[in-house]
């Protein structure tokens, strides 16, 4: 169930994300286009990246108990935020072009890897954690292509069904990454380790609470963007 949930926040961060993008190059001052960007950074890198990414970690049946490192995890989010406020900057500010389009996406890609395997290490757990390097390559080039893709769509797609098709794509895209990233570790049992899970967060409702809470606050930020579009369109009229 939870990686159901993981791709529906994703793609509902994914959804609300792209409308919020819509201010950034429609900004009529620098003010306006920082709280765009925040916005729009803070639906895609919290909502459809880091929390679709704890939710399908919660999801991932390990044989030993495994807790969450909270200053780490808190850390990982803080990277995919960031990461993706300084890509739709980047390609928002100015105007639209490809190389500006790929400085912006690979920074992004590689902020949302960060994140990932930031992630990753905050599981603390009876067991040591090793890489597949070539998989590891593989889910950063997943993370670069799909966050170019991210871009180019929040700032040339609209309409509400082209969105939605999109939204649709990014959260497999956003899935994609993750699970390849997953593919790419492997847990060696380390029994001298044991002692650092009493330190974590764990909790079997911990994902589904997750979800519910950054469902309900992408869909109150969702709901005031249109809210206030529909105010700016009727004001235009």
């Amino acid at each position: 169930m939870l990686v159901i949930l993981s791709y529906v926040v994703s793609v509902l961060g994914s959804f609300t994300a792209l409308q919020l993008a819509i201010a950034i190059p429609n900004a009529t001052s620098a003010a306006h286009r920082w709280r765009a960007v925040a916005a729009a950074g803070l639906a895609m890198g919290g909502g459809a990246i880091w929390a679709m990414h704890f939710i399908a970690m919660l999801a991932c049946q390990m044989n030993v108990e495994v807790t969450y490192d909270l200053p780490i995890t808190l850390g990982s989010a803080v990277v995919a935020v960031v990461s993706c406020m300084a890509g739709l900057a980047i390609a928002g500010t100015g105007l639209f072009n490809w190389g500006k389009l790929i400085i912006a996406g690979v920074l992004m890609g590689l902020g949302v890897t960060g994140m990932h395997y930031a992630g990753m290490s905050a599981m603390l757990m009876a067991a040591d954690t090793v890489y597949n390097s070539t998989l590891v390559m593989a889910s950063a080039g997943i993370a670069i292509v799909a966050s170019i893709v991210a871009l180019w769509l929040a700032f040339n797609l609209r309409g509400w069904g082209q969105m939605l098709g999109s939204a649709l794509v990014m959260g497999v895209a956003v899935c994609g990454m993750h699970y390849t990233g997953m593919l790419a570790a492997s847990f060696v049992p380390n029994e001298a380790r044991a002692s650092l899970v009493a330190g974590g967060v764990s909790g079997g409702y911990l994902g589904v609470g997750i979800f519910v809470v950054t469902t309900a606050l992408l869909a109150a930020v969702l709901t005031i963007s249109l809210l206030r579009q529909r105010q700016r369109s009727m004001v235009r009229i």
